[in-house]
């Protein structure tokens, strides 16, 4: 029977094997002697009638729903609910009364981007809550200890404010996020009172960068901040819920499965041990991870689809065993299905102990459509089963889809699902059933589907890695062919079996064994991120060069024919389109005591009055520079004093940081650009970045455009969102800055601190 979707092959003798010249087959060239051009748009239509066969619709359709989704984020204004509710509910009735018509495709699809349109709109509005605009500097907070995290330097915790109170300020927030010394977070389930300083959500440091006030606020906080004196622990005004209780055993859960790793193992193997079997990963140390994330080795760290199709594997074979052992089970009950159930029971228990991020859910939406499918007798790993589990994470979860986790899951999923569709038959055809022969190919089949596996899930990945951390490994087909069959016949089966054996008192010995398969691990990464050329640093570059990598790992991933193969080229146009963006001339931090300058050498040179090692960090990796945050190089040809520093462009002129009120007149006059957190006056010849235009725009990204500035900035012109909202008050900023018409400037004659040392 054909296979649904393709062209079916009709043989008619002689004609059917050498075709005539007015015909083409499905997937061949023009015949020799016909017309190209006739030829190939028949072969064209055969391939596009092919893609569009029944069965062929469904994954199509999370695509357009999550396109929904992205246009929801793109806007610049919350969109209205009932509006947005109402015409996707037209749309779908729309789509359902032309299910008999050849326009029920489209229709579908115009309708899931309407749906998942109003499904993020719904989500924020049924999430909606107070986000901190301005720092609180002394606040007594109140409330319930909800989550907590062990760090390496310091723990942090998520507070429940039952109660706030703070000076010249009536504000009230649901949930906080504070940081503390090691050792001193409060027990999850508690209530705890204190005193804290409180700060806004973190802003994206430039223009383009991770969101992760977006991220907080969708997990209902409003602030963070760190604790002021002592936590007091009192008795609560009430239980505190259902789901505290919940959120307080899981945590009693993992500190006493951390427990007992601990007297086992110590140091990153616990860290490592405890993040692969309860999520808590912030205890790994940083050359670890570094060298984890370099090696291409940092999926291990973060559960997902490889760590719950191991668990569920595990416990699937491991109770088939089992039962197969009793003659009466085997032979009169179904017990494979048996299996499948105590499986998906196993992999619903490890989603919970693992904290349920999106990742996880993603991986036991589809693990368990894999077992269902198996008790159910039908065929198990599809691309139904990636686009069920993915219209059910983003129906649930819309802001997901904006988060590298899902983007970085869901590619490697579907670049893994497209090798079982269509190279796993290929790799596993063979005329020779001979017992040599198979048992021969059998190991070289699987080590390279090992190879194949590790190879397309860490291309389909690359986009997203270099979008969101400016880098790829390119030796990770490498760590994964050297740490992936110890970690998966030994770290992670150790690891449960210690699961089973900890409640006997018998689990010591395969913690140790855990440790051995971590020690391996570690070791390969460590090599494998100390080869030469293993850090592949890549710049910066805006949300459309993803957009047309995502579009094109889809069209690679979901289609059959060779019509597949125009995704490649829509993805090579996007590595192109990416490698070739050009990189600011000058970034300006949030706060304005930061400034970064792309001098002649082309390197940026660091103008800063604070210490926000995280901030230099990300502009460095942004820029794809090798230098450290600590590294003396970033101060070269900048000067400094009291009332603040100046460093020149690679044009020659000067750029300004003033950090007092009686230093402004003297820049002003010398500088082509002052930024300052003062009011500048107003007859300032230079162009100038104050505390007004920050607070409306946020951090900015300055690219020459001839003698002034195209500025790029965190908050879009006229944005208004509800984790980033609009400054009250406020007037509307230029997207570019121009020097100020007027008298000409005077040209500043003074030499620079290196050209003097260089003529003495």
């Amino acid at each position: 029977m054909a296979e649904p979707g393709r062209p079916r092959r009709v043989s008619q003798g002689i004609a059917g094997t050498w075709p005539t010249g007015r015909t083409a087959s499905a997937g061949g060239f023009a015949p020799v002697g016909s017309g190209l051009w006739p030829a190939t748009v028949e072969t064209l239509r055969v391939w596009a009638r092919a893609e569009t066969g029944a069965g062929r619709l469904l994954p199509w359709v999370p695509v357009a729903f999550g396109g929904g989704i992205a246009l929801y984020f793109a806007a610049d204004h919350e969109p209205v609910l009932w509006v947005v509710a109402a015409t996707a509910v037209a749309l779908m009735c729309g789509a359902v009364l032309l299910r008999r018509s050849r326009w029920f495709a489209p229709a579908l699809l115009i309708a899931a981007v309407a749906a998942g349109l109003a499904m993020a709109t719904w989500k924020t509005a049924r999430i909606a809550h107070t986000v901190l605009a301005k720092p609180l500097y002394s606040v007594s907070l109140s409330g319930f200890v909800e989550a907590r995290d062990i760090r390496e330097r310091t723990d942090r915790f998520v507070l429940r404010v039952t109660a706030m109170e703070a000076q010249r300020s009536d504000v009230k927030l649901e949930r906080v996020r504070l940081s503390v010394r090691k050792g001193t977070a409060p027990e999850v389930g508690s209530f705890v009172q204190l005193k804290a300083r409180l700060l806004p959500p973190i802003s994206p440091v430039r223009p383009g960068s991770y969101d992760f006030s977006r991220d907080m606020f969708f997990q209902g906080i409003g602030a963070s901040g760190f604790v002021m004196g002592a936590i007091t622990a009192s008795v609560p005004p009430d239980a505190g819920g259902l789901r505290l209780r919940y959120a307080a055993f899981m945590q009693g859960l993992r500190d006493a499965i951390d427990a007992r790793i601990r007297a086992t193992l110590e140091g990153d193997n616990r860290a490592i041990a405890t993040a692969l079997l309860t999520g808590r990963r912030d205890a790994i140390t940083t050359p670890v991870n570094d060298a984890m994330f370099i090696s291409g080795l940092g999926h291990v760290l973060s559960i997902s689809g490889y760590h719950m199709a191991v668990v569920a594997g595990v416990v699937f074979f491991a109770v088939r065993a089992l039962l197969a052992l009793i003659p009466a089970l085997a032979a009169g009950f179904a017990i494979k299905k048996w299996s499948a159930a105590a499986a998906l029971v196993a992999a619903a228990f490890y989603l919970l102990l693992s904290g349920a991020e999106v990742a996880t859910q993603r991986s036991f939406f589809m693990t368990a459509e894999v077992l269902i499918a198996v008790m159910v007798d039908r065929r198990a790993i599809t691309f139904r089963t990636l686009a069920v589990a993915a219209l059910i994470v983003l129906a649930v979860a819309p802001e997901a889809l904006v988060h590298p986790s899902f983007q970085m899951s869901f590619a490697a999923t579907l670049g893994l699902v497209a090798l079982v569709q269509i190279g796993m038959p290929n790799l596993f055809a063979s005329p020779d059933h001979s017992t040599t022969a198979r048992i021969a190919l059998w190991g070289g089949r699987e080590i390279a589907m090992l190879f194949l596996a590790s190879l397309i899930a860490g291309l389909a990945t690359t986009p997203y890695a270099a979008f969101h951390f400016h880098r790829v490994t390119p030796f990770g087909v490498l760590a994964n062919l050297g740490a992936m069959p110890v970690v998966s016949a030994l770290v992670m089966p150790a690891g449960l079996l210690g699961l089973l054996a900890a409640p006997f008192g018998l689990d010591g010995v395969f913690w140790w064994l855990m440790g051995i398969g971590i020690d391996w691990m570690i070791a390969v990464s460590r090599w494998v991120a100390g080869l030469p050329g293993a850090v592949g640093r890549i710049p910066a570059f805006g949300i459309g060069p993803l957009i047309a990598a995502s579009l094109g790992v889809i069209v690679m991933g979901l289609l059959r024919t060779p019509l597949r193969w125009s995704g490649a080229v829509v993805l090579l146009a996007a590595i192109l389109w990416g490698l070739s963006a050009r990189q600011p001339d000058i970034l300006i931090a949030g706060d304005g005591q930061s400034v970064a300058v792309r001098g002649r050498d082309g390197h940026l040179h660091l103008i800063r009055a604070s210490k926000d090692g995280f901030l230099l960090k990300e502009w460095l990796a942004a820029d794809a520079d090798v230098r450290d945050a600590g590294s003396a190089a970033l101060a070269d040809g900048v000067s400094c004093d009291e009332a603040g520093c100046v460093t020149p462009l690679a044009d020659g002129r000067l750029v300004a940081l003033s950090l007092r009120i009686d230093a402004l007149a003297d820049d002003c006059s010398r500088a082509a650009l002052v930024v300052t957190v003062r009011p500048a006056p107003p007859d300032c010849a230079a162009m100038v970045v104050d505390r007004q235009r920050l607070t409306r725009q946020g951090a900015l990204a300055l690219t020459q455009a001839g003698e002034g500035f195209a500025v790029l900035a965190v908050k879009a012109r006229g944005a208004n969102r509800p984790w980033s909202p609009a400054a009250a008050g406020e007037g509307v900023s230029e997207l570019t800055l121009m020097p100020p018409s007027g008298a000409p400037r005077v040209r500043d004659a003074t030499p620079s601190e290196a050209d003097l040392a260089a003529e003495d």
